[in-house]
């Protein structure tokens, strides 16, 4: 495949077909990392802006898509390049995330291509949801993987965790499962938030029911995060809130593994 512009059979990526010009997007940073990201050792490409407001947060520094730095996808790839040998070696690959990746879905759709087409590299995007209808067909075709984040089933704890409404991200979800589109559902334990046995059991009814979920991740709670809310002068407002004990993260896992899901 080719990088930007058009061939004799027309425009040779997404962001050319979009723009007809080079892609560029808003960036927080990327880095190398295992074990959360996707399978393997990632390329993982944070890009910045996100429509939610979760209260619990670790990189609120990624919601404001003017806080960061104007990149080309061609700086992006290069970047990614110096890595896919040892990234293939691994058996790992290249994951869009953020903030929200589909606030930017012409640039997400231009990096996850060429990292699949041009790098070769398995390629996941890490999501809310909530923009699922802006993932096109065509970026999902260059997605090997979703790794999607239900943060609850209740609408009103959803609400309250995100600022915004669940239903989005249970369409794309159910979008997902019509295409066969491998996912990985993502699940944070909160405790006396989102570690309601009825909650729980919905997240994990649903998901079972989509047929396309191959693991589960149910992540603990922690503050890691808080002093980038003080940074920013904003309210970290779970600071008095606990991690969920080991024995409540397996409770969890077992709800999940009881409707034949591999939870994590």
């Amino acid at each position: 495949m080719g990088t930007t512009g058009t061939t004799a059979l027309g425009p040779a990526t997404p962001a050319a077909a979009v723009t007809r010009r080079p892609s560029e997007g808003s960036v927080h940073s990327w880095d190398v990392s295992t074990g959360v990201d996707g399978p393997g050792t990632r390329f993982v490409t944070f890009l910045s802006g996100c429509p939610l407001t979760c209260l619990y947060c670790h990189n609120p520094d990624t919601w404001r898509m003017r806080s960061g730095t104007r990149t080309s996808a061609d700086d992006v790839i290069a970047e990614a390049r110096k890595y896919t040998r040892f990234i293939s070696a691994s058996g790992g690959g290249a994951t869009v995330s953020g903030g929200e990746p589909l606030l930017q879905p012409v640039f997400a759709g231009e990096l996850l291509h060429r990292m699949k087409h041009e790098l070769g590299l398995h390629t996941a995007l890490d999501t809310s949801g909530f923009l699922g209808a802006r993932a096109t067909d065509a970026l999902l075709r260059d997605t090997d993987l979703v790794l999607l984040d239900i943060k609850s089933w209740d609408p009103d704890t959803y609400k309250k965790v995100t600022g915004r409404p669940l239903k989005p991200t249970l369409d794309f979800a159910r979008r997902l499962a019509r295409l066969g589109q491998e996912v990985h559902v993502r699940f944070v334990l909160v405790p006396g938030l989102t570690d309601d046995p009825s909650n729980i059991e919905g997240v994990a009814a649903f998901a079972a029911g989509l047929g396309n979920v191959s693991r589960v991740d149910i992540l603990p709670f922690h503050k890691l995060g808080e002093a980038k809310w003080q940074a920013l002068a904003m309210p970290f407002t779970l600071h008095g809130t606990p991690s969920p004990t080991p024995g409540r993260l397996d409770e969890a896992r077992a709800v999940f593994r009881s409707h034949g899901l591999n939870a994590i």
